[in-house]
């Protein structure tokens, strides 16, 4: 995993945490994720697709392919049998099958490929796997929130638990994930993960609002997986 953060940078997060959480019963859980999903499907997908291109291009015009290969031979061969042919484009297919697979082990390259939708959804559902492990049903009162970042994809979630859910319509938290996006892009991871942990306890703060018997029950340091 990619390091984006210092010591001092996970430190401010955990104070903004602490900060957040001194004014709200709910309880806030940062995730920073290098990436949600490796992608070997879309990868493979790509591949293939690059196959068949291939080999529709050498059954429209065979000559290219044919041409190129009687020039790296000297121009010995004159007629092709048709086990040739069959050869030659199982050989053309493999090999841009094989070239676009080693391409995409570039990772920006990789990422860029991939379709935004498809981005979307393993985000979301690696953050609902996330929140169901690490905050979902975890706390007294149901009052757990993930706050979920994921670098490759330059996607972002907030989920809350039962009770939050019951009470704040998710279209609340736009603000929250515009901040920390806004930060990210300027470079701070930091700063854009303490932007969101402000304005979700700020919203927490007015539906649930911090206890005298209150009581920690999830770790306030940032996650890094």
């Amino acid at each position: 995993m990619a390091s984006y953060l210092t010591d001092q940078d996970r430190r401010r997060v955990s104070e903004a945490v602490v900060a957040a959480e001194s004014h709200t019963a709910g309880e806030i859980v940062t995730v920073l994720a290098d990436r949600s999903d490796g992608y070997s499907d879309v990868a493979l997908a790509w591949a293939a697709l690059v196959a068949f291109l291939a080999l529709g291009l050498l059954a429209i015009a065979p000559g290219f392919y044919l041409g190129l290969i009687e020039r790296v031979s000297g121009g010995w061969i004159q007629d092709w049998t048709p086990r040739e042919l069959f050869a030659v484009a199982a050989g053309v297919a493999a090999a841009k099958f094989g070239g676009m697979v080693l391409l995409q082990l570039i990772p920006p390259l990789r990422f860029f490929l991939i379709p935004g939708p498809i981005k979307a959804k393993r985000v979301h559902d690696r953050a609902l796997s996330v929140f169901r492990v690490g905050a979902e049903a975890r706390t007294t009162g149901s009052t757990g929130i993930l706050i979920y970042l994921s670098m490759r994809e330059r996607r972002a979630e907030v989920l809350a638990d039962a009770a939050i859910a019951a009470k704040v319509d998710v279209s609340v938290w736009t603000d929250a994930l515009a901040a920390l996006l806004a930060e990210v892009k300027r470079g701070d991871v930091a700063g854009g993960m303490c932007a969101a942990v402000e304005r979700v306890g700020v919203v927490l703060s007015e539906h649930f609002p911090r206890q005298d018997d209150d009581v920690n029950e999830l770790p306030d340091r940032l996650i890094e997986v």
